[in-house]
C-alpha cells in the first residue's frame, strides 16, 4: 500500500488486513503504479483512492451506494462513488440522482456535486473499481478490484448490524449475494443514467425509504441536503 503513497483509515485497515496481504491485492497494486510509470493518467489522484474509506469508517457505516466505476475525465473522480469535486460540472447520472432527491425529499437541488457530507454521516459511497486510466471507462475493471471490493460488501454485512444498500442497475444488483438480506435492507432501482433512469429510478423513493428504515432502527437518519 504504501508504495502507492496510500493510508486508510484505521478500522478498515483492521477489517481488511488480510484482503492486503494477500497475492491478488499486491498485484493489482504494481499494476497501478506500472501504469503510472509508463505515463498513464489514473482516477482519482493515488491520497483519493480510498477517500471512500477515510471518509466513512466501518462502524458509521449506516448506507452504501455502490458505483460501478471512477469517472474518468479531468478533476472529476476524488473516491467516493457518484460524486464529484466542487466546481465540476454534474455527469448525467449525477443529475438524475438529484433530480430523483429533490422529488423524494423536497430538497433544494444541490449546486455542486461533492457528496462528502454525505459520507461523514454514513453514507459509504463504494465503487466497485477505485481506479481507471483517463477517458477510458471501465480500464481497471478487471485487474482486481472487484475481488477486493466485494470483500468490502461482506464485510460490512457481517460487521454492521443494520445497513441500507442502494443497489442501481444490473451490475449492483449482482452484488445482493454477497449482503445478509435478513438484517440488511436491500433498494433496488435502474441505474440513475440517462438510458435506464426513465424506467423506474426516477419515483423510486430510495431517500425517504433509506431514512424511514434508519429511524425504525434507532439510527439518526441521514441530512441529504447537500449545502
Amino acid at each position: 500500500m504504501g508504495k502507492l503513497k496510500i493510508s486508510i483509515e484505521e478500522t478498515w485497515k483492521l477489517a481488511l488486513k488480510e484482503e492486503f496481504g494477500k497475492a491478488y491485492f499486491e498485484q493489482l497494486v504494481n499494476h497501478v503504479k506500472t501504469e503510472k510509470e509508463l505515463g498513464k493518467t489514473i482516477y482519482p489522484k493515488g491520497n483519493q483512492i480510498f477517500n471512500a474509506f477515510n471518509t466513512t469508517p466501518l462502524p458509521q457505516v449506516k448506507v452504501v451506494i455502490l458505483g460501478q466505476d471512477p469517472y474518468h475525465g479531468s478533476g472529476q473522480a476524488h473516491g467516493l462513488s457518484f460524486s464529484v469535486q466542487k466546481g465540476v460540472p454534474f455527469p448525467p447520472s449525477l443529475q438524475n440522482i438529484f433530480k430523483e432527491l429533490q422529488r423524494d425529499t423536497g430538497n433544494p437541488y444541490p449546486k455542486h456535486g461533492d457528496l462528502t457530507q454525505w459520507a461523514k454521516q454514513g453514507v459509504f459511497l463504494l465503487n466497485a473499481s477505485l481506479t481507471v486510466r483517463a477517458g477510458e471507462p471501465m480500464s481497471h475493471a478487471q485487474i482486481g478490484w472487484a475481488i477486493f471490493t466485494d470483500a468490502v460488501i461482506k464485510v460490512i454485512s457481517v460487521q454492521c448490524p443494520k445497513v441500507v444498500f442502494m443497489l442501481w442497475g444490473k451490475f449492483a444488483q449482482e452484488k445482493e449475494k454477497l449482503i445478509d438480506t435478513t438484517k440488511h435492507l436491500i433498494l433496488k432501482a435502474p441505474h440513475p443514467s440517462p438510458l435506464s433512469a426513465h424506467q423506474g429510478y426516477f419515483g423510486c423513493g430510495h431517500f425517504s425509504t433509506c431514512n424511514q428504515f434508519l429511524v425504525k432502527n434507532g439510527l439518526d437518519p441521514i441530512d441529504w441536503h447537500i449545502n
